[in-house]
């Protein structure tokens, strides 16, 4: 494999009206590209840092329980109903245009997020910052006009991993950020950097002089993202409402129905947002089919990964739950005792109180209801909760307590939990991971100039599926995770980088906003699927704390927002199997298997 990176244009290549730029400069060259890249970070950045502070977040919703994971999912949601309309609306209008439109809509949705309380504004801050995604998507469409073809390829690659700033500085920042600040210190660092890009992309970045003269097709862009918003849904609260409830089927059954009937109303549109023939052709629909199975694991290692780590150990709860039970009881004992003491008190008050009273009456005579009523009331004022209680040391109640009363057990248990921050999950699991990423991405990239894209997808796939299984079945601890996150970072580089250079040999130049629009929708579905289903799983998979307190029957209790290995476990056979049937597609798939071209055999 040849490391070298040649800007030459071919002597065979014909000159286009892209705009590319042929004979700029190397620095000219390599600013566009980094700027591009860099401006597509944010979307990457945005989720390892929100998927890995939802633990921090949680406390600022605290009724929101499972559905906390609508702040991802809600993410891959809008992501899939807008990267398509962008897309297209990228071939037509411009693609340096919409990615500033973008960028614009995410700044909006950064400081919603950073300045609410409310769930219901957050997640409307979060669904405007899912514009982000098309961000990718756009920039395979820039690379392939601007760079030079011998780039494309290793354009891509590098695009498919960035340039640092989500797989290095998103972790380490974010987790200094949220041990130092508080979680909105996050969005008001994406928010930052999102201004500080957009200047830089006017001036650095040119437009593509590509265009496509056509009318853009609401109705297909609507039936695509509300069919995918409709399944998600369903397949996110389908636990708690019941999966085969007919008010939850109703869902699934209208989204499935605006989705089969997305392509035949397109087949039949004077102008589709894509070509029907283009999208069923095996070069696109197979690398979709691959796009979507394969981002199962990808939208679920990161969540699964740093909500294990950050979760406390199981001894830590067991305590936790011991100590407030403990609390509880020794209330109890101290108001049980303090009550006997203020009954016992008053009753003496009252004997004396009498006796005294009759000693003053002719013998043989009792009080009358009214004397004793007076003599009662009197005491009862004399002797109050106040003064009694203060003539009864807590501690010499405690210490009558059996110190075995009470006894703590978790069933099911769980074996993961380090209590980490974000900061020290970033440098002891992710760090690693996204240094091999970055590599791999760009020999990823030189790899497939080369010799195509086909068997560095293949080589990813195996990797998913064995790293998936891995997760499930070796020890949780971090030591294991981060080993296997390492190989797993090759796994996500050669298939971001593997992807859109498929893409880009299938399709023509015109149709490539479009066709990378619907990879993203893929890949945004396959993320939000993903996460929905693990999530279901570990919604089934409660730990639970079982309370034995000595004379009563034993209580049992879910412990919040943490799940029994078992859910895991199962989550990650799920993303396993997933990725294993992408795999026989990339097998059988015909596409990619000689040296890519960049577009130009397209």
């Amino acid at each position: 494999m040849s490391t070298s990176v040649d800007t030459a244009v071919p002597p065979s290549s014909a000159p286009d009206d892209s705009g590319r730029l042929d004979g700029a400069s190397k620095l000219r060259i390599y600013s566009v590209l980094a700027i591009i890249v860099l401006f597509t970070e944010v979307s990457p950045m945005q989720y390892v840092m929100v998927s890995s502070a939802l633990r921090q977040i949680a406390p600022t919703f605290p009724n929101e329980g499972a559905n906390l994971n609508w702040a991802i999912i809600i993410f891959g949601v809008f992501g899939a109903a807008v990267s398509p309309l962008i897309g297209k609306l990228s071939d037509i209008y411009g693609k340096k245009k919409m990615f500033l439109v973008c960028g614009v809509l995410f700044l909006i949705g950064t400081a919603m997020c950073a300045i609410t309380s409310n769930w219901a504004v957050f997640l409307v801050g979060r669904a405007l910052e899912a514009s982000a995604i098309a961000t990718t998507v756009v920039s395979y469409g820039l690379i392939r006009d601007l760079m030079p073809r011998k780039l494309v390829p290793i354009g891509l690659g590098i695009a498919s991993t960035g340039l640092g700033v989500s797989a290095l500085a998103g972790p380490l920042i974010g987790g200094y950020i949220t041990d130092h600040t508080s979680w909105r210190g996050l969005f008001w660092f994406l928010f930052i950097f999102t201004v500080i890009m957009i200047p830089l992309l006017i001036i650095v970045v040119p437009e593509s002089k590509l265009r496509t003269p056509q009318r853009l097709d609401v109705i297909g862009a609507a039936l695509l993202g509300a069919g995918a918003t409709l399944t998600l849904v369903y397949l996110d609260k389908g636990q708690d409402w019941g999966w085969t409830k007919p008010s939850t089927l109703a869902w699934l059954i209208g989204g499935l129905v605006l989705l089969a009937v997305f392509p035949i109303v397109e087949m039949r549109a004077k102008q589709p947002i894509m070509d029907m023939k283009l999208l069923f052709t095996p070069k696109v629909s197979v690398v979709l089919f691959i796009g979507l199975l394969a981002s199962f694991i990808i939208g679920y290692q990161s969540y699964a990964t740093g909500y294990m780590t950050q979760s406390p150990p199981a001894s830590e709860v067991v305590s936790q739950v011991k100590d407030a039970t403990w609390d509880q009881v020794k209330q109890g004992a101290l108001a049980q005792a303090q009550a006997q003491a203020l009954t016992q008190a008053r009753a003496q008050g009252l004997a004396a109180a009498e006796a005294q009273a009759k000693a003053a009456m002719p013998p043989g005579m009792d009080l009358p209801p009214a004397v004793v009523k007076q003599l009662t009331d009197t005491v009862n004022a004399q002797v109050t909760p106040e003064v009694v209680n203060a003539q009864v040391p807590p501690e010499a109640v405690y210490q009558h307590l059996p110190p075995d009363m009470v006894k703590v057990d978790l069933d099911p248990s769980y074996s993961y939990g380090n209590n980490f921050t974000l900061l020290k999950y970033a440098t002891h699991v992710t760090l690693a991971q996204s240094l091999i990423a970055m590599l791999f991405g760009f020999l990823g990239g030189l790899w497939i100039r080369r010799s195509g894209a086909r068997w560095p997808l293949v080589t990813a796939l195996v990797i998913f599926t064995g790293s998936g299984l891995a997760y499930a079945a070796l020890s949780h601890g971090w030591q294991t995770q981060a080993l296997i996150s390492v190989v797993y970072g090759i796994a996500f580089a050669l298939y971001y980088a593997s992807t859109p250079n498929l893409i880009v040999e299938a399709v023509p130049a015109q149709q490539q906003g479009i066709s990378a629009g619907m990879l993203g929708v893929m890949q945004a579905m396959g993320a939000g699927i993903g996460l929905a289903v693990a999530t279901a799983f570990l919604a089934a998979n409660p730990v639970k704390a079982v309370v034995n307190v000595a004379g009563a029957p034993p209580v049992t209790k879910e412990i919040p927002l943490l799940y029994a290995d078992k859910g895991y476990e199962i989550s990650f056979y799920f993303v396993a199997i997933s990725a294993a049937v992408a795999l026989v597609g990339a097998l059988i798939m015909k596409h990619g298997r000689t040296a890519a071209t960049g577009g130009e055999a397209a």
